[in-house]
C-alpha cells in the first residue's frame, strides 16, 4: 500500500510541476490560467494528504504500532 501511495504522490507532484511550467510560460489564456490554478490547488492538497498519511504511518511504525496483526 505504501508503494501505491508513493506512486500517487509522484504522479500528482509531476502533474503539479507541469501546471506550474505552463503557467510560467505565460502562453495560456486567463480562463486556462484559472482552470490550471484550481487544478494545481487540488493536486497540492492531494500531495499534502498523501504526505500526512505517510507521516502517520512512519510515526505508527516508530511507536511499535504498525497495525499488522501478523507480527
Amino acid at each position: 500500500m505504501a508503494e501505491a501511495a508513493s506512486g500517487q504522490f509522484e504522479r500528482a507532484l509531476e502533474e503539479l510541476e507541469k501546471i506550474v511550467a505552463r503557467l510560467e510560460r505565460e502562453e495560456v489564456t486567463l480562463d486556462d490560467s484559472v482552470r490550471l490554478f484550481k487544478e494545481g490547488r487540488e493536486l497540492a492538497a492531494r500531495c499534502e494528504r498523501l504526505l500526512a498519511d505517510a507521516q502517520k504511518t512512519i510515526e505508527a511504525s516508530m511507536s511499535g504500532d504498525d497495525g499488522d496483526a501478523d507480527h
